[in-house]
């Protein structure tokens, strides 16, 4: 066999090998979208708009916040930092008293812990929620 076509021979190998890389590494698996997130997570007591009247929100001492004014009660600045420190547990809210609000931010590692990088799983669940929130807000 000739240099050249073993040259044209590994080519040919590398060229599948990396098609069958490509392939089975195209799509990552969907991850739920904000809106979703919020559907699962939120709306039982924010209610499935997010003006704070859930099902569950006849319970609470303190009715829940209507998401949807998150940007007006702050001039119309909507902080994602601080909406995802809310969200994931790293900042506290005076209003909530003990903690009501779950710690979602523990909750999304803890329900992904046998998968891979759960910690940052649960920095995307809260990011997504906190886009999803900033879509919902009213002026």
């Amino acid at each position: 066999m000739s240099r050249f076509n073993r040259v044209v021979k590994a080519a040919a190998v590398l060229t599948c090998a990396v098609s069958v890389l490509i392939v089975s590494c195209r799509k990552a698996p969907d991850s739920p979208s904000g809106q979703a997130l919020y559907l699962r997570y939120c709306a039982s007591c924010h209610g499935e708009s997010g003006d704070g009247h859930g099902p569950v929100a006849v319970s609470f001492r303190r009715p829940p916040s209507d998401l949807r004014l998150i940007a007006k009660r702050y001039d119309g600045r909507f902080d994602e930092g601080y909406v995802m420190q809310v969200i994931d547990g790293r900042r506290a809210v005076v209003e909530h008293g003990t903690r009501e609000m779950p710690v979602w931010g523990a909750v999304f590692e803890s329900e992904h812990q046998d998968k891979g990088y759960p910690g940052y799983t649960s920095l995307l669940h809260s990011r997504a929620l906190s886009d999803y929130l900033r879509s919902i807000q009213q002026q």
